[in-house]
């Protein structure tokens, strides 16, 4: 509904602020992340997410497209609600969870407040492959793990195709060790 509001901040707390837009104040939800990029700034572009329950329309707030786009991934996902998913963003930033989601570390998303190994574990599963992979410097860092599976693997959730039926459809590829990651996307889509 609201792709960004741009306006001036009429009230800051780590959590919460008020932004004037053209004499409209707008009540936003922010993450720690987003205060630490606004808490100096008089005014501000804010990239929102409308999120409505039964009982409340509730706005979120984010300093960059990446950090909402995370946010709704995050919601989508069963057992994770906004307000898990703020805790998640306040205490870590998109590529800091990318990075924990490539390397499947249950130990990072454990240590934020309210996350146990079973959502963590869950977080993991869900967005594998749906965050953009962790870069430095341009490169992608490649995993110890990372094999011509995962790699397919991956690709083939990115196109909407569900884990256990990608997982499924790579299985029944006989000598799937000797083809290139391309040769098996294509073999496991005719798979499916």
């Amino acid at each position: 509904m609201f792709a960004y509001l741009q306006g001036v901040l009429q009230y800051k707390s780590p959590s919460l602020i008020h932004l004037d837009v053209n004499g409209v104040g707008y009540e936003l939800n922010i993450t720690l992340q987003t205060f630490s990029k606004i808490q100096h700034a008089e005014a501000c572009r804010l990239y929102t997410h409308l999120h409505i329950r039964e009982d409340a329309w509730t706005i979120y707030g984010f300093a960059d497209e990446t950090e909402r786009d995370t946010f709704r991934k995050l919601i989508a996902i069963n057992g994770v609600g906004a307000g898990t998913a703020r805790i998640i963003l306040s205490s870590l930033t998109p590529q800091e969870l990318e990075q924990a989601i490539f390397s499947e570390d249950i130990k990072v998303l454990e240590k934020v407040k309210g996350i146990g190994a079973k959502t963590a574990q869950r977080i993991i599963l869900e967005l594998k492959g749906k965050l953009a992979l962790p870069k430095t410097s341009g490169e992608i860092i490649a995993g110890v793990h990372n094999t011509v599976k995962d790699d397919a693997l991956i690709a083939l959730v990115n196109l909407g195709i569900g884990k256990a039926i990608a997982e499924a459809a790579i299985k029944k590829i006989p000598n799937s060790q000797e083809l290139t990651v391309e040769e098996l996307i294509k073999q496991a889509l005719r798979a499916l």
